[in-house]
């Protein structure tokens, strides 16, 4: 098995478990998925799978990140800066150890990275 850089599991993980969150929010917030796919840059298709966990199913946020990823849906949808919001929630993930949590689940822990190893010892 080919081991994950940890830029590749955020772009193959982490993202899109984000516009999952961002997704189920915003339909609570009564946007159309033809709305969020506009404001989020993505398919219709996409928003449609997000919301019936078709997609992104393999990474669960705990309460603690679900209440930043609301209090950054809020703030996106107040001024309008994706990119800056998901990249706040990015770092809130690596900062939560959320990202080597993935690299345990796929035995990809590199021995050289402090945050894994930090993980792995709790």
């Amino acid at each position: 098995m080919k081991q994950l850089m940890p830029q590749e599991i955020e772009v193959f993980y982490i993202l899109p478990a984000i516009r999952r969150e961002f997704s189920k929010i915003m339909i609570k917030k009564g946007f159309t998925q033809r709305e969020i796919s506009k404001k989020l840059n993505i398919t219709e298709a996409a928003v449609s799978q997000y919301i019936s966990k078709k997609r992104a199913s393999e990474v669960k946020f705990n309460d603690t990140m679900k209440k930043e990823i609301n209090r950054s849906v809020d703030r996106f949808l107040n001024k309008g800066d994706l990119i800056e919001e998901m990249q706040f929630v990015c770092n809130k993930v690596k900062s939560n150890l959320i990202l080597c949590k993935i690299h345990q689940c796929k035995n990809n822990i590199s021995k050289n990275c402090r945050a894994c190893l930090k993980w792995k010892s709790i």
